[in-house]
């Protein structure tokens, strides 16, 4: 098992706009893509010296093959929106990791 790991840094002037169109658009048209099983969206709870709130969006995905699929098929168009709706309220990096346990 992958889990496809995003932790987003958004201010904290857009960041209830920023969680209501995660939960109600963006997450949806990643998993509407079939690549992953399941999916967690956590809020980071140490503090932030930028005023902003951290989150990790947690994707699970049955193997490198449909990881690999996502990223080439349904990434650049999912993150181009997402670049045009918070490019400069935003700060993402994203962490591969492989499930052992």
């Amino acid at each position: 098992m992958i889990l496809y790991n995003v932790t987003t840094n958004v201010e904290a002037n857009v960041h209830e706009e920023w969680l209501d169109w995660m939960l109600t658009a963006h997450i949806p048209d990643v998993m509407s893509t079939g690549m992953f099983l399941e999916y967690h969206i956590l809020k980071v709870l140490s503090d932030d010296e930028s005023g902003g709130h951290t989150y990790s969006v947690q994707y699970l995905c049955a193997s490198m093959e449909k990881y690999q699929q996502y990223e080439d098929i349904y990434a650049p168009a999912l993150r181009a929106d997402f670049i045009g709706r918070y490019k400069d309220k935003s700060v993402s990096f994203r962490t591969l990791l492989e499930v052992i346990k």
